[in-house]
């Protein structure tokens, strides 16, 4: 039995059991510090903001066996990885040299219940005095690793 995925190619409706390969990278980066729940809403929180600008990494609709129709997904696995708040800051220096699409997370953030307080906070520090507790970072494979680059994979 293979362990390759099986697709369906759109235009021909064949179905190949050929690897699929990315040359592009969804990548999130916390802080390591952060408790189990804060890692959670935080990853939530920054991939949504790529889904919604970066319309190429949403795939199609998904539907069940019986027609149930669900919202489509992300085309590519998403990358979890932590680091120090050293490694966090260095990283989001390395997205913001590349201009790779980006989204972030601040300590700030943790206070405020809702977006429009979310933005303000953000809006209110300079970029080199962000407290960043995450970071979701989209582009080419390689670009995306040296931006992470020290961090590690989430456990």
């Amino acid at each position: 039995m293979s362990t390759e995925p099986m697709s369906t190619e759109p235009t021909t409706g064949a179905v190949t059991t050929d690897p699929i390969r990315f040359d592009t990278k969804i990548a999130v980066l916390l802080r390591e510090d952060l408790e189990p729940w804060q890692r959670l809403n935080v990853t939530s929180f920054l991939v949504s903001g790529l889904g919604t600008t970066v319309p190429e990494v949403v795939g199609e609709p998904y539907e069940d066996a019986d027609g149930v129709p669900y919202l489509p997904m992300f085309r590519q696995p998403v990358l979890v990885f932590e680091a120090a708040k050293e490694t966090l800051t260095a990283a989001h220096a390395r997205a913001l040299s590349r201009a790779l699409p980006r989204a972030v997370f601040t300590s700030d953030l943790f206070a405020t219940g809702n977006d429009r307080d979310n933005r303000a906070a953000v809006r209110a520090v300079g970029t080199g005095d962000l407290d960043l507790v995450g970071l979701a970072v989209y582009g080419p494979r390689n670009a995306v690793d040296k931006v992470v680059k020290g961090a590690r994979l989430h456990p």
